[in-house]
């Protein structure tokens, strides 16, 4: 079981100011979960945040592990401490998730070889 886990409702897929932003949402407030994948709109090192921006870093996924209910990021154990020690953040993307597809393909293209099935 993962230690963190977001139930999205909300997928998303922005560019903005050189920028490519992925990110899944539990609802639209603010005190809700989300995650959000960040990187140069001509590559380089992705950030990763979960539920706050505190709880992110640079460089920080090991891999991503997609499955049929959504994908599971396990964190560099390096990193581990931006995250409040968690080691996996669990996001899972039903049927329902609202635009979810679009950011679960904009999410693997973005991660390349980390992007496990």
């Amino acid at each position: 079981m993962a230690d963190i886990t977001v139930k999205a409702a909300y997928g998303s897929v922005v560019e903005d100011e050189g920028q490519l932003f992925v990110g899944f949402a539990e609802g639209e407030d603010a005190d809700e979960g989300y995650v959000l994948f960040r990187q140069a709109l001509g590559g380089g090192p992705v950030w990763f945040e979960a539920s706050d921006e505190t709880f992110g870093a640079e460089d920080a996924i090991e891999s991503v592990a997609a499955g049929p209910k959504g994908f599971e990021v396990t964190i560099r154990a390096g990193k581990r401490t931006a995250y409040g020690f968690a080691a996996t953040v669990s996001v899972r993307v039903g049927p329902g998730c609202e635009d979810g597809t679009e950011a679960l393909a904009a999410l693997k293209a973005m991660l390349g070889e980390l992007w496990r099935e």
